[in-house]
């Protein structure tokens, strides 16, 4: 019997979550390096690690209540780029706006006209609770568990 085609795939929606141990004596890059290696939003040994930077100067313009363009943070990753003497990838303009959009789809970053700030100016562990936990990871695991039911009742 020739085997059926299946078609693609493509989830509606998506989240890695992956566990380090706790953040002791941390730099404050490396701090937000964890923090998006935990939320999937690095990949572990990727040293494409651009949205770190874009995380940190957006946290850092939290404290300010200060929106930025997505020039703004593109010329503010530049500077600390190279206060820490990285090299200088992944900040063409496309990229950085890349990685805005990615933080907005996680629900960190949002749009506000045509500038761009940490979700309502909010601590990050808010964030997580509100829109990750109780919303995103929440009506994920009710898929799940649509998707068990329904193999329980198929089987048996």
């Amino acid at each position: 019997m020739p085997q059926l085609k299946i078609s693609k795939d493509t989830p509606i929606s998506e989240i890695t979550l992956r566990r380090y141990e706790k953040p002791y004596e941390l730099d404050r890059r490396e701090l937000v390096r964890k923090l998006c290696l935990s939320s999937g939003l690095l990949q572990p040994g990727d040293s494409r690690d651009i949205i770190v930077d874009i995380l940190f100067v957006m946290l850092q313009a939290r404290k300010d209540s200060r929106l930025l363009s997505s020039e703004d943070v593109k010329d503010l990753v530049i500077d600390l780029r190279k206060h820490y003497k990285l090299p200088l990838v992944g900040v063409a303009s496309s990229n950085v706006r890349r990685q805005i959009k990615r933080l907005r789809d996680i629900f960190l970053v949002e749009k506000v006209r045509n500038s761009y700030r940490i979700t309502e100016f909010d601590d990050v562990s808010v964030i997580f609770n509100e829109k990750i936990e109780q919303y995103f990871l929440s009506s994920m695991l009710d898929r799940v568990r649509e998707y068990c039911k329904k193999v329980d009742d198929e089987f048996s």
